[in-house]
């Protein structure tokens, strides 16, 4: 009976005294001169199961909480899974086949190789060419002074190709009244280069993905730089339109290549900065155009509006010829392997370009029927094209307006035009 007390006082003793409870009663245990208070047993249930309760509630909650997140997050992975978690732009999806291995683009090897397909023996495998860890000739392992230098060299080049297209609107009066034609028939000057911007991208696009980007952007501002003579030394006005519209064409091409070269240069991750450095020429280009035309036009006449291009545009074509190399890497990688190839004497050390087996003309008839299955297949791609279109439009509207409203109705000279636009 005394251990079964002890154990009872020990019981309570563990009950926090409360005395202003006015159920409260006397359990005497007397230490020293104090008579401390108990809460009785009745009490003490009742709270016990009242923390229980509280408990599993609260138990409950986080366990219904863990449940959502495990369900929220094997959704989400689901969801991740289904999406191909290594997807880079910069890969030659659309120009290889779909077994391709495109590791050999995003892998350094100590070897520089990594093991391929089989070959057509049935034993040995090819060997896939890969950069090497920290390769020089990986344009993502370039300093960051080359890069931001290739980087605005190719900005520069849209720069001047936007500033052709709307430098000539600053004197199209003196072309209509030199070829004695209407002002309708000089503007159609603009109108075909403006069309070839939109032409020549179906084209130089896809093959860039093929030949690389150096040659496609040497090779078109070569002829275009060469095809404005032409335009300023024309001596009527069809010489000029047709001229100005294969230079619409032969322009075009840097515009479009720009994008897939900052690819090539940048990591995703310090990519934001040097787009929205290059972003800014297409828009400064037809800007300052008509400035630096007004003034010219009013100083040397309206050829000189196509010789200023003409200085321009073979600057920036040495410029990116000469100093700025091949970007693309499956068109470095495939030229290693070539290299390789004739040191060696083995045929085994291949590219995923170099193994497929369609003919070129098949390959090529892909990619240029692909940009318009897009462009007419896929709503988002068609109507934000046709968006774009709207506001070039209403661009080149407005350097066409001004001279109208401000030239001829109140007498304006071209180079205050030019300060307007």
């Amino acid at each position: 009976m005394e251990d079964h007390h002890r154990e009872h006082d020990q019981h309570h003793a563990e009950i926090p005294p409360i005395s202003s409870d006015p159920t409260l009663v006397s359990d005497s245990r007397s230490s020293g001169d104090e008579e401390i208070q108990y809460a009785p047993m009745a009490v003490h249930h009742a709270r016990t199961a009242e923390l229980h309760k509280s408990h599993s509630r609260r138990s409950s909650r986080c366990s219904n909480s863990i449940k959502r997140s495990r369900t929220t997050g094997s959704m989400a992975g689901s969801v991740k899974e289904a999406k191909d978690s290594n997807l880079d732009v910069n890969l030659p999806y659309r120009t290889l086949t779909s077994n391709a291995n495109l590791a050999e683009y995003q892998k350094e090897t100590a070897e520089g190789e990594i093991e391929g397909p089989l070959e057509s023996d049935g034993e040995h495998h090819y060997k896939l060419v890969t950069f090497l860890p920290n390769d020089k000739e990986n344009p993502k392992n370039w300093s960051k002074a080359y890069k931001w230098y290739c980087t605005m060299v190719v900005a520069l080049t849209c720069f001047v190709v936007a500033f052709a297209s709307s430098v000539i609107t600053a004197d199209i009066s003196g072309v209509a009244e030199e070829f004695d034609v209407s002002e309708e028939v000089a503007l159609v000057s603009i109108s075909l280069f403006v069309v070839g911007f939109g032409v020549g991208p179906m084209v130089f696009a896809p093959l860039s993905e093929v030949l690389g980007r150096r040659i496609i952007y040497g090779a078109t501002l070569f002829v275009a730089v060469v095809l404005i003579v032409p335009c300023a030394v024309a001596k009527n006005i069809t010489t000029l339109l047709v001229f100005r519209a294969i230079d619409g064409i032969a322009f075009s091409a840097p515009m479009t290549l720009v994008g897939g070269t900052l690819a090539d240069l940048w990591r995703n991750e310090e990519r934001g900065v040097p787009m929205a450095a290059f972003s800014a020429a297409p828009f400064a280009g037809p800007a300052i155009g008509p400035l630096v035309g007004g003034f010219l036009s009013d100083a040397a006449g309206w050829r000189w509006l196509y010789w200023i291009q003409l200085i321009m545009a073979f600057v920036v074509w040495v410029l990116i010829t000469f100093t700025v190399p091949e970007t693309y890497a499956p068109t470095i990688l495939a030229r290693r392997a070539k290299k390789m190839r004739q040191e060696t004497g083995e045929q085994e050390h291949v590219t995923e370009q170099d193994l497929d087996m369609r003919p070129f003309g098949e390959r090529m008839a892909i990619f240029l029927v692909r940009p318009f299955q897009l462009l007419f297949g896929e709503l988002i791609v068609f109507l934000i094209s046709l968006y774009m279109s709207v506001l070039y439009g209403l661009l080149y509207m407005f350097f066409v307006a001004y001279p109208i409203v401000y030239q001829k109705g109140k007498g304006y000279s071209a180079s205050t035009t030019g300060l307007m636009l």
